[in-house]
């Protein structure tokens, strides 16, 4: 099925006020938790969540983050986080929704097989205030084509990078983690998960990094199809109501640490606050 599909199958849970779980069957896949028409969390095999990210901010280890899951018998233990100082709520609400956008990232860029509504379900890690349906589908349907009109359209699962220079011609922290851990073996998705950083702020730094040689590939590029942006059908009734997201910026600039969460969940000692998160949905970044 194309993207225009999943376009209508969100925008019909919207309008229908919809509170359940769209899962989305495809390669990576994934699934969109809706309360009340909103999308208010999604999660995919294709993109780290909310845990992980959390966990490469450095404000928590893996140590305390099992201690305390085992300790409240919750995936998500917010009250826990914000008793014992490891996060404030508004940090938490940060990592929530860069996981959300993200997840849907890499269910559009990937293959999307079917749709299927299923009710009782909660997610572990919602935002508070959902996402418009159409909005984040808009997003993340841009971020894709963005990707794919790069001059090495790279794709989160397919090419699998090998580094062609030091890790010390890399000119940001990021760069140095990818080409530590690039082998010819792991994509941009893989990557993600071994950096702890989101799968669209790999992707787009692989891109630029072979485009600068410092990452190569075995073999020709293959152009990547070509992601059309969803027909949402006119809804008979308005969608619930939600603050109005800001119109979706242009792909993360290439001064330093502007191409994705390094701004945002960075270890505390580097001095660097929750802040620029809000700069980054005001279009200075990505």
């Amino acid at each position: 099925m194309d993207h225009g599909g999943l376009g209508h199958a969100l925008t019909a849970c919207g309008r229908d006020g919809f509170t359940g779980e769209l899962r989305v069957p495809g390669s990576p896949g994934g699934a969109f938790h809706l309360r009340n028409g909103l999308v208010v969390a999604a999660e995919s095999p294709g993109a780290p969540g909310a845990e992980a990210l959390l966990l490469r901010s450095e404000r928590i280890d893996g140590e305390r983050w099992t201690d305390l899951v085992r300790a409240t018998g919750e995936r998500w233990p917010v009250a826990g986080l914000i008793a014992h100082g490891y996060a404030g709520a508004a940090q938490l609400r940060v990592v929530c929704l860069l996981a959300l956008q993200d997840a849907a990232f890499a269910v559009v860029a990937g293959r999307v097989d079917a749709f299927e509504r299923v009710t009782g379900t909660e997610p572990h890690a919602p935002v508070a205030v959902g996402e418009r349906p159409a909005r984040l589908l808009e997003d993340a349907v841009r971020k894709a084509a963005a990707v794919a009109a790069l001059p090495y359209p790279v794709r989160p699962d397919r090419e699998r990078p090998l580094p062609r220079a030091a890790p010390d011609h890399a000119r940001t922290p990021l760069q140095r983690e990818l080409l530590a851990h690039a082998d010819g073996r792991r994509t941009a998705r893989d990557l993600a998960f071994c950096t702890g950083r989101g799968v669209y702020t790999v992707t787009v730094e692989v891109a630029r990094m072979l485009g600068e040689g410092l990452l190569e590939c075995v073999g020709p590029f293959t152009e990547p199809p070509l992601l059309m942006a969803p027909e949402a059908p006119v809804p008979r009734h308005p969608e619930p109501s939600a603050p109005e997201p800001e119109a979706p910026c242009e792909l993360p600039r290439r001064a330093p640490g502007a191409s994705g969460i390094t701004e945002v969940l960075v270890p505390p000692t580097s001095g660097a606050g929750w802040k620029g998160f809000f700069r980054l949905r005001h279009g200075t970044a990505e």
